[in-house]
């Protein structure tokens, strides 16, 4: 069942989660043994992220450049199918703007459809290096063109304008969102502005960047319906397990990491203790969220399953 539709049939609190492919050369083991411990929550559906490749040029003693292409975590496409007909949940894999042309887009979405999978989550994506792109192929700068670009397809209209009677897909098509606003930004009204141009070019719900004061999603829900975007929007929770990430998180998604978190964290005295106090900032969170009627959370927990164990033991009474 698409994304779109568990979310608008379902009737009870679901949680869902977001995972990230081993680096190249690593063991599936991995991925197998986290869903394996998590498949007992029965989430709806499962985000599978992706990297764009990256591009770099090895000067040869000649003098002239060798362009190579690496990518550093592939096999995106290939978990989603064992997570759609090994565990039978919905997959939903990253589609990225950056560093894909759209005739490798279109290519990468007419093998999602053969292979049945029928949700994706349209990004922009990290930036990436710069790569020449033939004068005859065009990119998708922004999420917004990307999510166009999808529902094109579902229309059956294809980049080859010369392809008739074309099948169309049936996409499910998520997309991100700020609550604090993407850094690049000017405004949050501007933020509010961008996300409702997503939902108009056939976005049919958003799924959040993780943050820590369950005000800010709230303050952010009811700014966007002011706005008129009506899609469901998940809110994206990220459970700290060590005192590193107070800065490190920040850094690399420009997000704010509440006072009071924040010294709750310095205070542990070792690394179960500072697991425990993420643990309880979660639970606070998801708790505010589900009391005030939100019928879905979603959950960064990339591999480290066990923090999230903990979590969804604590909130088996809600779920």
């Amino acid at each position: 069942m698409r994304v779109i539709d568990h979310l608008l049939q379902t009737k009870n609190p679901t949680v869902s989660i977001e995972i990230i492919p081993p680096k190249r050369g690593g063991s599936l083991a991995k991925i197998d043994k986290a869903l394996q411990s998590i498949i007992q929550y029965n989430p709806p559906f499962i985000d599978v992220t992706s990297h764009a490749a990256e591009v770099m040029w090895e000067e040869r003693p000649d003098g002239s450049y060798k362009r190579k292409v690496k990518r550093k975590s592939p096999g995106t496409f290939g978990i989603c199918a064992a997570i759609k007909y090994k565990y039978e949940i919905e997959p939903v894999p990253h589609i990225l703007c950056g560093g894909f042309t759209q005739e490798e887009t279109e290519d990468a979405l007419i093998e999602l459809n053969y292979l049945g999978i029928e949700s994706i989550l349209a990004i922009r994506g990290d930036k990436q290096s710069p790569r020449p792109i033939p004068e005859d192929r065009t990119v998708n700068e922004y999420a917004m063109d990307l999510v166009e670009q999808v529902s094109h397809m579902n229309e059956g209209k294809y980049l080859d304008k010369s392809m008739v009677n074309a099948a169309k897909t049936n996409f499910s098509i998520g997309v991100a969102y700020y609550p604090e606003k993407h850094f690049q930004a000017p405004n949050k009204a501007f933020e509010l502005k961008v996300l409702k141009q997503k939902e108009e070019k056939g976005a049919q719900y958003g799924v959040s960047q993780m943050f820590f004061d369950t005000q800010k999603y709230f303050d952010f829900l009811a700014a966007s319906r002011a706005a008129g975007i009506q899609m469901p929007l998940i809110p994206g929770l990220k459970i700290l397990t060590r005192k590193s990430q107070l800065t490190r998180l920040p850094s690399i998604f420009h997000i704010d990491i509440p006072e009071e978190f924040c010294d709750r964290m310095m205070s542990a005295k070792s690394k179960e203790e500072e697991m425990q106090v993420g643990v309880d900032w979660a639970y606070k969170q998801a708790i505010e969220l589900l009391d005030a009627g939100i019928p879905y959370l979603h959950f960064y927990i990339m591999l480290n399953t066990q923090p999230f164990e903990m979590l969804m033991e604590r909130l088996k009474k809600k779920i």
